[in-house]
């Protein structure tokens, strides 16, 4: 079986979100909750971003 060659230089995209600041599971749950406590459609990109982050903490 030959050797496979692995380049560690190049790195994988990250799987959380790029809009979402680096926050705890608490505080970004806190946030969500502030977010949909009142219904405002202009923060629907924001409230998605914050479903997604902790989406990718439960997987």
């Amino acid at each position: 079986m030959p050797d496979i060659q692995i380049d560690r230089a190049r790195r994988a995209p990250s799987i959380l979100p790029a809009d979402v600041p680096e926050l705890s599971d608490d505080e970004c749950l806190a946030c969500l909750a502030r977010a949909v406590e009142t219904p405002d459609s202009a923060r629907l990109d924001e409230v998605a971003a914050l479903i997604g982050r902790l989406a990718v903490a439960i997987e």
